[in-house]
């Protein structure tokens, strides 16, 4: 486990170590001078990342690490940033570090910063004919996640919250306010564990599904320890945009729903406080702490 001392620039260690894996690569299986430039610059951000959360250096991350770096960089850049982060380190891996075969690939993972700036909200009445469209296990995720506002992943790592305790983050007092429900936890970007709300009835149903064992399932390359036996991630998301464009004729994605979490508890909220209050709760319910954020979603 590499160890950095705290008066090292992170920054320039992870230059550093991104330009030693290009002298590796540059004039034998890379010899655009563009794409060397490009590939540098997102490694930079790669190492930067690994010293930071996997407290190792560039060249000892492994494949599974590079599936939670992409997860985690989802929510920050779009698909193109994205798309050559995942390039670079699968040539490094490919070429420099051994951890792919030549013929093997990183999973693609889609931006969810794209996802964001494109998805529009369902109505209640269209996100019930979408999940009436649907097997119940892919039906109940629906349903949790238009409730919860969860993202796609986050249904994988559905908790019960005496369990595991979310980590320490900004709370007001009006979290989850005027709603009713039990108190779950799910893992969000870049682990973090956040609390959520489902409500009574369908907590009735999650727990009917509930596993004697938590089972291993890998989802766009990511591994998670799931304990129940509902659909999320790529699966559920894929049933989703089937079911939306068979009920509806249209579908603007799964992440939809996380636009109708947002603006249906902005119009619940609004009512009993101000609008900036209002953005504050719902930034810290979304799991996302950024009102600015949260305004994109009410689009």
């Amino acid at each position: 486990m590499a160890k950095f001392a705290k008066h090292v620039d992170p920054q320039a260690v992870a230059e550093k170590q991104a330009a030693n894996v290009m002298k590796l690569i540059q004039g034998k299986s890379l010899s655009s001078v563009g794409t060397i430039r490009n590939y540098e610059e997102r490694l930079t951000m790669v190492a930067k990342h690994a010293n930071a959360t996997f407290q190792c250096g560039l060249r000892a991350l492994t494949v599974e690490q590079a599936h939670q770096y992409l997860a985690d960089r989802a929510t920050e850049v779009g698909q193109k940033t994205l798309d050559m982060e995942r390039q670079a380190m699968q040539f490094m891996m490919q070429h420099v570090t051994g951890k792919l075969s030549p013929t093997e690939k990183l999973d693609v993972i889609k931006s969810e910063q794209q996802q964001i700036l494109s998805a529009r909200a369902y109505t209640p009445v269209q996100a019930k004919m979408i999940a009436d469209a649907q097997t119940e296990r892919n039906a109940l995720a629906t349903e949790i996640a238009h409730a919860a506002g969860l993202r796609a992943h986050e249904l994988h790592t559905l908790q019960h919250i005496d369990e595991r305790h979310p980590d320490p983050r900004p709370a007001r007092a009006e979290k989850f306010s005027h709603r009713e429900g039990k108190r779950y936890t799910v893992e969000g970007k870049g682990g973090l564990i956040r609390e959520i709300l489902i409500p009574r009835d369908l907590v009735g149903r999650l727990e009917m599904r509930r596993l004697e064992q938590p089972s291993q399932i890998t989802d766009r390359g990511v591994n998670y320890i799931t304990h129940y036996d509902i659909n999320g991630g790529n699966r559920w998301s894929s049933s989703f945009s089937t079911a939306s464009n068979r009920s509806l004729n249209w579908s603007t994605g799964a992440h939809g729903l996380r636009h109708s979490y947002a603006q249906e508890r902005m119009s619940e909220l609004q009512k009993v406080m101000p609008y900036k209050d209002a953005l504050e709760v719902v930034s810290q319910e979304m799991g996302h702490f950024r009102p600015d954020i949260t305004e994109v979603y009410l689009r």
